[in-house]
Order: structure tokens, then C-alpha cells, then sequence
């Protein structure tokens, strides 16, 4: 396309955030959803230009504002992997807007800048194709979400946002320095060359290590990750929605675009360290998830836990773990954007998230309980839901390089269902004890739109995968090709029946026998 539709894509909420700055409240919220809307508009023109099949890098702009290897190039493009991801930001941004359109009634202009701010800076964290400029976006996303947390927050919101904002910069300092080598070592900072670009394998240890303090932190991995449930508990609705949906996959893109292809042989020896380190989340956040009082927190550690999944995924170094990774972290977006809306929808009547507090509302919010019980089931893993597809294909890939890995794994498939089900238990069943719980009203239209949308693209997702995976099968591809003389081997269960693993095995116990015979 001729058009430069990348860069409009970023600059549009970029400039309608800077006008929203000077309207009244209600112009203010109307513009920020138009503009969204548009945003979501030229996604979905951008999804059906894209060429499956076609050059890796598509949409391709670039620009440079002086020379120098350091000096941000505006250099963009996006490969099926970063369609997949500004799809879901494109997606979920009108729906936080609507979501805060009677729950936000202070300092409306700025709030809404500031998502607007947020939107331009995810669309450019997955567009751009130059170094620098990448750092810039993905740096630039802690500001919009500190004052949300900050400003519009809960009764503990300055430590929440100091807390969320000191964890990540932290982590991307290192980043930064290890970039600053990677582009006077390699002498380019164009993405698609430094993925290309062999760094010497004594050097890739230290830089694996630098990215992964910014990664870790951002997905979050434990034991990184008590950031997020103060993060989560203080955010209003919309800002728990846009920071578990989109904000913490950028720390799986980053593994995807970063880690695993310009570090192959530090990834591929740093394995244990990342499965030990998702298996501890898996089952640690799980149980810590069991005894919440609080939704938004019970919500919030399982976060930690299905972001583990994705982990598992993209370091087993084969492809179902690698897509089923990239699935979870697109039905993650969207299940647990819906179970935070449905934790506003009940708090914005009652205002309180204390489990006990409800209990027995399938009987007055049938609606309600209908969708609430379809996210659950999703986030469950259900089948016939987007949940089932990528942690199926993620254990399946982990159980190929780690039977020990894929089951622990599968007791956070376990444990996840007690729980969810357990939640939904005490919101929806039992016995209404209190009465004003029992007097609250079913979901108005607003709030049908706002997650009806989603529930179609969950079981879309679930019913039909192949329209997310076909984008992205030839990047995995690509990845797996880059990674196939570092891929560590898996578990020794696997050359069972495996043909060309038995002769290779036979063949061993001939060496084995001749260098016996020549022995003696």
C-alpha cells in the first residue's frame, strides 16, 4: 500500500489526544471514542491488505531525521506477529473508552488524552522496525498508564503507580544499555538486520540477561510480578483492561522479536531458567489466587499464572509451543480485558470488589451471568473457547522439550479452574444475603456492547483458529529457521517411536559395540 497507513495509525490518536486537551467533558469522551473507532477502522484495513504468503516485513515506512546509527530512524513495518497485536490494541481501546464514559466524571479531557497517548505508543511499540525508536515507544507507554493509575486510581494509587512505574523502568535501563552495544557492535539499529546479526555467544549471555530484566518485569514473570495485583486493585476499569489485555504483551513480543531470534544460543541455555521460573508462577500464583478476598486481585494473579503459558511456549523452540504461546498472549487480551469489565460492571452499582459482598446474581443479572460465565470458561481453557487453543498447543510444545515442564504446567490448568469456578460460584450461585446486591439491575445496553464484541471474538477464536494463526505461521516459521542450530534438545521420552531417533539410537550401540570389540 501506498498509503502510510502505520503512521497514520499512530499520529491519529497521537494528535486527537493533544485536541481532547481543550474540550469540554462530553466533546472530550466523544472524540476519544470516534477516534478509536477509527483507529479500529484502519486495523481492520490493514488486517485484510496484509499478504499472507507475501515479504516478511508489510506496510513498510521509513524515514530518517539525521545520520547516525544511535539517531531513532522513523522506520516501520509490521510481520503477521505485530498485525495480530495492534489488532487487539485497535480492538480493545473503543471498548476502555466506553467502559469509563459514567465511571470517569473528573478531569474527563485529560483522562481520555491520556488513553489516547497510550494507544499511539502500543500501535508503535509493534510497528517499529528501528531500535531506538522502539525504546522510545515502549518506555513512553509507563507514562499514560502511571497518571491513570495515579490520578484515577484507588485509595492506594500513588504507591500502586510508583510501584508499577519504578518496577519497569528499572528492568529497561538495562535494556538500554545492552542496546547501546548492540548498535555500536553491529553498526545498524534496524530491527529485521540485528535479527540477523550472529553477536558472539559469550556476549549474547549478558545481553539476553539485560533484555530479559525489562521482559520479565513487563509480562510479569516471578518473582517480578507484585507489581501488577497493586496495579490492577487501584486502576480504574478501563486501566486494568488496556494493562492486562495489551501492556503485558508487549513483554512476550519482546521475547518474540528480541530474545529468542538476535540471542539463539543464550536463549537456548537459559531454558531451565525460564521454565523454572514459570513453573514457581504457575503454581505459586495460583494457590496465592485461591485465597483472594478481593476479584480484581484473584483476576490479577492469574494473569501472572497464563502469562507463564506464554513463557513455557515461546522457549520450548518448536512451533506449537511457539504459536500456542501467541494465541494464549491474543486470548489472554481478550479474556481477561472481558473479566475486568465484568468486575467494573458490578462494582460501578455497588462499589465495592469483596467477594463476599455478592453472591446469587444469575437470579436479578441473568445477562450477566451469562457472559461472565463464558470468560470463565475461557479463561478455564474450555473448548470451543480462544483459552483451549493456545494452552493446548503451548503443553504440547513444552511437553516436547519438558515432560517435567508440561506437567507442571497442567496444574495450572487445575488449579485455574478452582479458582475461576469457585468465583463464579460466590458472585453468580449460593444465597443472596444481601439485599442490595439482589436489587441491582441486569446489563444495560452500554454494557452489552461493550462485551458483547468481545465474547464473539472468544468464541470465534475457539471455533476457528486458523484466522489468527495464518497471519502469524510463516514468522514462526522464519523463527525456527534462526533457532534451529542453538534449539537445546528435548526430553529423552520423545524418541519413543520416533523413527529416525531409534536409528539414530541403534547406530550408537553399533559405535558403542565396535569401539567394545576393538577394546578387546
Amino acid at each position: 500500500m501506498e498509503f502510510p497507513i502505520l503512521s497514520i495509525l499512530i499520529l491519529l490518536p497521537l494528535v486527537a489526544g493533544i485536541a481532547v486537551l481543550f474540550m469540554g467533558a462530553n466533546a472530550a469522551r466523544w472524540t476519544a471514542l470516534l477516534t478509536t473507532l477509527a483507529c479500529f477502522v484502519l486495523g481492520i484495513v490493514l488486517w485484510a491488505n496484509y499478504q499472507i504468503g507475501g515479504p516478511r516485513w508489510q506496510f513498510v515506512e521509513y524515514a530518517e531525521f539525521a545520520q547516525g546509527a544511535l539517531v531513532p530512524a522513523w522506520a516501520l513495518g509490521i510481520d503477521g506477529i505485530a498485525l495480530m497485536l495492534i489488532m487487539l490494541s485497535v480492538f480493545l481501546m473503543p471498548i476502555c473508552i466506553g467502559a469509563s464514559w459514567r465511571a470517569i466524571q473528573n478531569r474527563v479531557p485529560e483522562y481520555m488524552a491520556a488513553f489516547l497517548l497510550m494507544e499511539a505508543l502500543m500501535i508503535g511499540v509493534f510497528a517499529a522496525q528501528d531500535l531506538m525508536l522502539f525504546y522510545i515507544f515502549f518506555e513512553g507507554g509507563l507514562i499514560p498508564m502511571y497518571l491513570i493509575i495515579g490520578i484515577w486510581g484507588g485509595v492506594e494509587k500513588i504507591k500502586a503507580a510508583y510501584k508499577f512505574f519504578l518496577y519497569t523502568l528499572a528492568g529497561s535501563v538495562l535494556m538500554l544499555v545492552a542496546m547501546l552495544y548492540m548498535v555500536l557492535t553491529a553498526g545498524t539499529s534496524f530491527i529485521p538486520d540485528l535479527m540477523a546479526y550472529d553477536f558472539a555467544p559469550g556476549v549474547q549471555w549478558w545481553l539476553w540477561l539485560a533484555f530479559f530484566a525489562s521482559f520479565a518485569v513487563k509480562m510479569p514473570m516471578w518473582p517480578v510480578h507484585t507489581w501488577l495485583p497493586d496495579a490492577h486493585v487501584q486502576a480504574p476499569t478501563a486501566g486494568s483492561v488496556i494493562l492486562a489485555g495489551v501492556l503485558l504483551k508487549m513483554g512476550g513480543y519482546g521475547f518474540v522479536r528480541f530474545s529468542l531470534p538476535m540471542f539463539p544460543d543464550a536463549s537456548a541455555d537459559f531454558v531451565p531458567l525460564v521454565f523454572g521460573l514459570s513453573g514457581i508462577a504457575v503454581v505459586y500464583t495460583s494457590l496465592v489466587a485461591l485465597v483472594q478476598k478481593d476479584m480484581k486481585k484473584l483476576i490479577a494473579y492469574s494473569s501472572v499464572a497464563h502469562m507463564a503459558f506464554v513463557t513455557f511456549g515461546l522457549f520450548a523452540f518448536n512451533r506449537q509451543g511457539i504459536e500456542g504461546a501467541l494465541v494464549v498472549m491474543l486470548s489472554h487480551g481478550l479474556v481477561s480485558g472481558a473479566l475486568f469489565l465484568c468486575v467494573g460492571v458490578i462494582y460501578d452499582r455497588l462499589h465495592t470488589r469483596e467477594i463476599a459482598r455478592y453472591g446469587g446474581l444469575a437470579d436479578n443479572m441473568p445477562g450477566y451471568a451469562l457472559l461472565f460465565l463464558l470468560f470463565t470458561m475461557a479463561s478455564v481453557g474450555l473448548p470451543g473457547t480462544s483459552g483451549f487453543v493456545g494452552e493446548f498447543l503451548a503443553l504440547v510444545g513444552t511437553y516436547e522439550m519438558s515432560s517435567w515442564g508440561a506437567i507442571v504446567a497442567t496444574t495450572g490448568i487445575i488449579l485455574g479452574a478452582a479458582y475461576m469456578l469457585w468465583l463464579y460460584w460466590r458472585i453468580c450461585y449460593g444465597t443472596q444475603k444481601n439485599a442490595d446486591a439482589a436489587a441491582m439491575p441486569d446489563l444495560d445496553k452500554r454494557e452489552w456492547l461493550l462485551l458483547a464484541p468481545i465474547a464473539a471474538v472468544v468464541m470465534w477464536m475457539g471455533v476457528y483458529p486458523e484466522s489468527f494463526l495464518a497471519p502469524m505461521r510463516d514468522d514462526v516459521g522464519l523463527l525456527l529457521e534462526r533457532l534451529e542450530t542453538a534449539a537445546p534438545e528435548g526430553d529423552a521420552h520423545l524418541t519413543e517411536g520416533d523413527p529416525s531417533a531409534a536409528a539414530a539410537e541403534a547406530e550408537h550401540h553399533e559405535d558403542a559395540h565396535a569401539a567394545g570389540e576393538a577394546a578387546q
